[in-house]
């Protein structure tokens, strides 16, 4: 744990967003030093009760992402609630919120009053689709996301149906977008001495997600389909059986492919004609695959894995959560987090002067309502 105050110490963020996408971005800005104040309504972020399973009356769901952060209760049904939240406003640096488009105005707190009123503040709000055109205003959640947006139908086995990703993956990359809008905004700031405001929508961050799908499309007209594993532009890039565990071999060019082949002691493969060019090898991706599988029965996946990778050929075991997470490389790069009785994902990123830290566990409920509404 580090006692150095982080890049955005001294950063004050008012976050009134629940669920995913406006938490995880909030925690990305407390993890690097700001003063995250959620303010959570009389029935708290739901999230909270997203389980089984519950640590201590709180589902793991919503410890994930709320980390360095006070808790505030206020119900903005009561004008004297509204009136504090103008009163923390005041000195605040960031707004963050995911509510419907129209709720802030009907506070008393539209756009054109929170430009007027706190012309420093960056206020981001993340939207489902934004709050106009065709699909403007309407609820976005994250599978619907995926379904809309192309990604559930080039994710799953070329022979199955579609498939969601096994994570919420639009969610935290749109929290990721705010918190990337946010810091752009804030540059701009100390430029311009102007808020702005900055908006992360999880439609927009789902079509952004389609790399290379959509420019493969855009080239040549042709939908995409999917490919399990596989990838659709390189060969041998998926998952592969072994005498023991599967590996993840990704041979991104000719030369990784051939060293490949030499050390599965299978040279014939390497130079086989019809799988001497990446683009031969795509055209016959399933006779290539079932050939290495020949070879790749013979070795340990894991002790392969290591020495493939070793040699220049990306190539990694598969490994499940559990095993992912008790890893020594998760440990040395500082990705557990401990807090007393808490554990977390550390942060990703690495900053040399002034990296992340880990000061407060989540918080319980409403846990800084007096001390903090005093002060305001």
């Amino acid at each position: 744990m580090s006692d150095r105050a982080g890049s955005l110490a001294g950063l004050k963020v008012i976050d009134l967003s629940r669920v995913l996408g406006g938490p995880f971005c909030t925690q990305i800005l407390g993890d690097h030093g700001a003063e995250v104040l959620k303010i959570e309504p009389p029935g708290g972020d739901e999230t909270r009760s997203w389980g089984p399973p519950f640590v201590e009356g709180t589902a793991p769901y919503f410890t994930g992402v709320n980390r360095n952060k006070k808790s505030v209760v206020l119900d903005f049904s009561q004008s004297a609630s509204r009136e504090l939240l103008r009163r923390l406003l005041a000195d605040a640096d960031v707004l963050v919120e995911n509510f419907k488009i129209g709720t802030l105005a009907r506070w008393g707190l539209g756009d054109d009053v929170l430009c007027q009123s706190f012309p420093r503040l960056i206020h981001c709000r993340i939207t489902g689709f934004g709050a106009d055109g065709p699909l403007g205003g309407l609820p976005g959640y994250d599978a619907i996301i995926q379904a809309m947006s192309g990604i559930m139908s080039v994710n799953g086995e070329a022979d199955g149906g579609p498939l969601r990703v096994g994570l919420p993956v639009v969610d935290m990359v749109t929290g990721l977008n705010a918190a990337l809008g946010i810091m752009l905004a804030l540059h701009d700031r100390d430029r311009t001495g102007k808020g702005q405001f900055v908006e992360a929508a999880l439609y927009d961050s789902g079509l952004s997600l389609l790399h290379p799908h959509a420019a493969n499309y855009f080239a040549t007209g042709k939908a995409p389909v999917r490919t399990g594993n596989s990838h659709p532009n390189i060969a041998p890039y998926s998952l592969f059986a072994t005498a023991t565990c599967p590996i993840f071999v990704a041979a991104g060019n000719d030369g990784q492919f051939r060293k490949l082949c030499d050390m599965i002691a299978a040279p014939e493969i390497g130079s086989a004609p019809r799988f001497s060019t990446n683009a031969q090898r795509v055209e016959n991706r399933d006779a290539l695959h079932a050939a290495l599988e020949r070879a790749l029965s013979r070795f340990d996946g894991a002790e392969l894995a290591r020495d493939l990778i070793a040699a220049g050929v990306p190539c990694g075991p598969l490994l499940g959560v559990a095993e992912a997470l008790a890893h020594p490389h998760a440990t040395h790069r500082d990705m557990i987090v401990n807090i007393g009785s808490y554990r977390g994902v550390g942060s990703p990123i690495k900053l040399s002067r002034t990296p992340a830290s880990y000061r407060q566990p989540p918080p319980r409920f409403d846990a800084d309502g007096r001390s903090d509404t005093d002060k305001a």
